[in-house]
């Protein structure tokens, strides 16, 4: 794999428009530019990263020195709020084992006491478990939002599929979902809140009734405290583009199903709206019959 790039970046906090109702950000931060996870159906992807996303990653050399200056001025101001980690590639990317920006930037957000949510398909983070802890305690909740979380520290762990096999065919450079599990239930058994966001679910290969119930079975058995599924949207025609990533793997993968992804996808980014309602449908009935809420919180 090759060696990140180093870049000098202009700023590293992202204040969010609103408030999500599912991942809860009012910041954001993104450590790396690009992704080695190289997952095919990634919306960031097509024209800005190429084919393979890990040739265009980069670090943010300066990210501790703006981060410092960014969050000692929000603190001062009183205007906490959610960091996400990340929205825009992975956090615990291979190289943070080496590196260890992510934690530096934990650290950073631990001593200006600023809650956090982290999203990732690795298993990595089971690694900075000791500094989450520590924000969990210290860190200072929005006043809307003082009584209503049930933590500080959120930590959600992202898939498409629990199929290792077929993790491999999507998400190539991911850590295999079987050990996203195994951290799933470390990081609860630890005490977090931890949970899942189930997105994108792949049409006929992860979305079938077999398949959901597998994967909410082992979200349960593995200790999850929330699913928050959503359903695949696919972009651009050009050569790096998901759609014509997710087609090409289709075809080579799953020929029965090529016919069916051309017609849902060749004039639409989205499902169509039928299956919209049967997806939600489907997802209700598993989200009570495991317990499972599809929101961190409502609020």
């Amino acid at each position: 794999m090759p060696v990140p790039n180093s870049v000098i970046a202009k700023s590293i906090l992202n204040k969010t428009k609103r408030r999500d109702p599912w991942f809860l950000d009012e910041y954001t931060i993104n450590p790396y530019s690009g992704c080695s996870f190289n997952c095919l159906y990634c919306y960031i992807r097509g024209s800005k990263y190429g084919l393979n996303m890990e040739d265009k990653l980069s670090v943010k050399s300066n990210a501790i020195e703006l981060l410092e200056k960014q969050l000692s001025l929000r603190a001062k101001k009183n205007q906490y709020g959610i960091i996400v980690l990340s929205s825009a590639t992975d956090p615990y990317l291979h190289f943070e084992k080496d590196l260890g920006l992510t934690r530096k930037i934990l650290e950073v957000i631990l001593k200006h006491r600023f809650p956090v949510h982290v999203i990732t398909k690795s298993n990595l983070v089971v690694g900075d478990l000791d500094i989450l802890h520590k924000i969990n305690s210290a860190a200072i909740l929005p006043p809307d939002l003082e009584g209503k979380l049930p933590a500080k520290v959120f930590i959600t762990f992202s898939f498409s599929t629990v199929d290792d096999a077929v993790g491999k065919i999507f998400e190539p450079g991911a850590p295999p979902p079987s050990k996203r599990l195994i951290a799933l239930q470390t990081v609860s058994g630890q005490g977090f809140y931890a949970g899942v966001s189930m997105m994108p679910l792949l049409p006929f290969i992860s979305d079938t009734r077999e398949s959901l119930e597998k994967m909410f079975s082992d979200f349960k058995d593995h200790w999850a405290k929330y699913v928050m599924p959503a359903s695949i949207s696919l972009f651009g025609n050009g050569e790096a583009d998901s759609k014509t990533l997710i087609l090409r793997a289709i075809a080579k993968h799953f020929p029965h199903l090529e016919e069916k992804y051309v017609k849902w996808f060749s004039n639409s980014g989205v499902m169509p709206e039928y299956y919209q309602v049967a997806f939600s449908k489907k997802m209700n009935e598993l989200s009570q019959k495991y317990n499972l809420p599809d929101r961190i919180a409502r609020l």
